[in-house]
């Protein structure tokens, strides 16, 4: 496989890529931050697709030697940024979105596997689609079941508010009590337009993506998927929901800290709500929401806190740990075939 290393955004076509990358080729991009073994099995499943014409592996952060490790086969050249340090997930798929020569983007995790003949599909269902378009896919877990996030409502602060509390027990069948996760809805068996998507698997022409100025990169994980999806929207935009793409998604790959993780994640909701719902909604509730958030928060690293001492007092969680430890298992026993 040609591979190039790149600090920024700089890149060199050569002659034989030219012809890759014509009106139909995808740039995929890929962030990644400590993934581990996944990483190989995503470029893996990505340089499978002829449709992709180069796989930009935006380097946040990584043991040495697992980039070079996951970059070595055959198929599409695989460009590598590197030396820019963990700038986020949101600054590095602009990164790799500068970089990138094809007429599609596909942002696409480290942890994630994309099917055999996934990214023709998607190729050919976009295309009757009207401009400006947006698609993701069907995300599962190894246990094949859909997983939460595959397809969402839009995230409003009432909606946050009612998640948060647990209020739509109170009546789960009013509209006004709908949950933000639609994936214990029954999954629809064409393509539909969905409010928001994952950031996990996002599809689109390059030129739309540039239109609305990508990814905000105020959002450091998590929430700018939300964001992005809610403001091309508004830039008249479609979001689709592919449900005939299936991707595997282990989730929970990276070694970052998960309650760092999730405080970002509440500080990027909070963002998100007083950006696009200030003059929406009263102050005082946008308030009373952000506070409910912290709490949450506070009560996750508690119990993350009370886990851990268990850990040290020679306890073990029945739950939670596991799951990720079989998957990354799973993964690993896969990566050795």
């Amino acid at each position: 496989m040609q591979r190039n290393e790149a600090r920024g955004v700089q890149s060199v076509l050569q002659p034989d890529e030219i012809d890759r990358l014509g009106a139909a080729s995808i740039s995929a991009i890929v962030v990644s931050y400590f993934t581990g073994p996944l990483l190989a099995r995503s470029i893996a499943s990505l340089c499978a697709q002829p449709e992709i014409a180069e796989i930009i592996l935006v380097d946040n952060g990584n043991p040495p030697g697992d980039v070079a490790a996951a970059v070595e086969g055959d198929g599409a050249p695989v460009k590598t940024l590197s030396g820019h340090g963990n700038i986020g997930f949101a600054a590095a798929c602009n990164l790799g979105a500068a970089a990138a020569r094809g007429a599609h983007l596909l942002i696409f995790n480290p942890d994630a596997i994309l099917p055999e003949g996934g990214a023709a599909r998607l190729l050919a269902d976009a295309a009757g689609l009207a401009r400006p378009w947006l698609m993701g896919a069907k995300l599962v877990g190894p246990d094949g079941a859909e997983q939460q996030g595959s397809r969402r409502n839009v995230l409003t602060p009432w909606r946050a508010f009612i998640e948060v509390t647990r209020a739509y027990k109170l009546a789960p069948r009013h509209p006004y009590f709908q949950r933000f996760n639609m994936h214990n809805e029954e999954c629809p068996d064409a393509l539909k337009e969905t409010p928001t998507l994952s950031g996990a698997v996002m599809f689109l022409p390059k030129a739309d993506y540039e239109a609305i100025g990508g990814m905000d990169a105020r959002y450091f994980l998590h929430v700018e998927d939300v964001d992005f999806c809610l403001r091309f929207a508004k830039a008249g935009g479609a979001v689709w929901f592919n449900p005939h793409v299936s991707v595997l998604h282990y989730k929970s790959s990276s070694r970052a800290n998960p309650v760092k993780i999730e405080a970002r994640k509440t500080a990027g909701v909070i963002r998100y709500f007083h950006t696009h719902f200030e003059g929406v909604y009263p102050k005082p509730f946008l308030w009373l929401v952000d506070g409910a958030l912290w709490a949450a928060f506070g009560a996750l690293f508690v119990k993350r806190g009370a886990a851990k001492a268990l850990r040290l007092a020679g306890f073990s969680a029945r739950r939670g740990g596991r799951g990720v430890k079989r998957a990354r298992a799973m993964s690993r026993r896969q990566s050795q075939r």
